[in-house]
């Protein structure tokens, strides 16, 4: 079971074949395991990832740094999910050290996210304070390194 877990981790697209060749396994047994796996809430869905700088859509990401107050009985639970309800908000973790609670957002501007913590995070009862750290490139995510088409500087120009 791990080792399906580990291949689809890293290539969604694998058929029960193909995985049932890369593990070794029965095709069949193959396809019942993703399939329970999934109804048991252990494979969440599957995405692609996108290099979005090579389009042109106009996209901002940040990382917003939250420190909030726990609510007895609920802990950090009931104030991330309000937050990740939000559909600017890519991803919540809880954190250890200095914050609490970690996002990761999505706007079409600086001042769209600006906005977003502004008025609608900053504002909630148990957010005690906020800090907004942009992204200015990404180099690697989910253990895929994006890379700029290598450009040779000796090239000449006409």
């Amino acid at each position: 079971m791990e080792k399906i877990l580990q291949l689809l981790e890293e290539d969604g697209r694998l058929s029960a074949e193909q995985l049932a060749v890369l593990c070794g396994r029965d095709a069949e047994d193959v396809k019942k395991t993703v399939e329970r796996l999934e109804s048991e809430g252990v494979i969440l869905g599957y995405k692609a990832l996108i290099d979005w700088d090579k389009t042109d859509r106009e996209y901002v990401s940040a990382v917003i740094e939250l420190k909030v107050a726990p609510q007895r009985d609920r802990g950090f639970d009931k104030i991330a999910e309000k937050i990740y309800n939000y559909p600017e908000v890519q991803s919540v973790h809880l954190m250890s050290g200095g914050y609490d609670l970690m996002l990761m957002i999505e706007g079409r501007t600086m001042k769209e996210v600006a906005y977003f913590v502004a008025y609608k995070l900053a504002p909630l009862q148990d957010v005690v304070s906020t800090a907004t750290h942009f992204v200015l490139k990404k180099y690697k995510d989910k253990g895929v390194i994006y890379r700029a088409p290598e450009k040779d500087e000796r090239e000449c120009l006409l």
